[in-house]
C-alpha cells in the first residue's frame, strides 16, 4: 500500500513539474516565434517606406497608402499590422498577446529603424528583448 502511494505521489509530482515548468517554456517559445514572424512580416513595408523617405528627403507621408494585409498563421493565429503616414509600423498578435512598434528615423538620407515590443520576454534582442 505504501509503495503504491509513493508511486502515485511521484507521478503527481512529475505531472505538476510538466505543467509548471515545461508548458510555460513551450508557450514562451511560441510567443518568440510569433514575435519574429511579426517583425519579418513588416520587412517589405520597411523597404518601401525607406525608399519613399529617401526619395522625398522626409518621412512625412512615407507610409501613406501602404497597407500590410492580415496574415493567418496556423501556429500563431492572425498577424496584423498598421502603417502610419510617418512610416511607423505597429503589429500585433492576439493569440500570443504580442505587440511591436517599428519606427523609422531619417538622418543624412539614410533610414534607420528602432523596434520595441511587448512582452519583452518574447522579443528578440533586435526588438528590445533580452534574448
Amino acid at each position: 500500500m505504501r509503495a503504491a502511494l509513493i508511486v502515485v505521489a511521484i507521478v503527481a509530482l512529475a505531472g505538476f513539474l510538466a505543467v509548471a515548468v515545461v508548458l510555460p517554456q513551450m508557450a514562451g517559445s511560441d510567443a518568440r516565434e510569433a514575435a519574429q514572424a511579426l517583425i519579418t512580416g513588416a520587412d517589405g513595408a520597411r523597404q518601401q517606406i525607406a525608399q519613399a523617405a529617401q526619395k522625398a528627403g522626409s518621412l512625412a507621408g512615407a507610409g501613406k497608402d501602404l497597407k500590410l494585409p492580415t496574415r493567418g498563421d496556423p501556429k500563431h493565429g492572425e498577424l496584423k499590422w498598421i502603417i502610419e503616414p510617418n512610416g511607423a509600423i505597429r503589429g500585433w498578435n492576439e493569440k500570443n498577446a504580442i505587440e511591436i512598434s517599428i519606427t523609422p528615423t531619417l538622418q543624412g538620407g539614410t533610414v534607420t529603424w528602432n523596434c520595441r515590443g511587448y512582452p519583452i520576454t518574447a522579443m528578440p534582442a533586435s526588438c528590445g528583448g533580452k534574448s
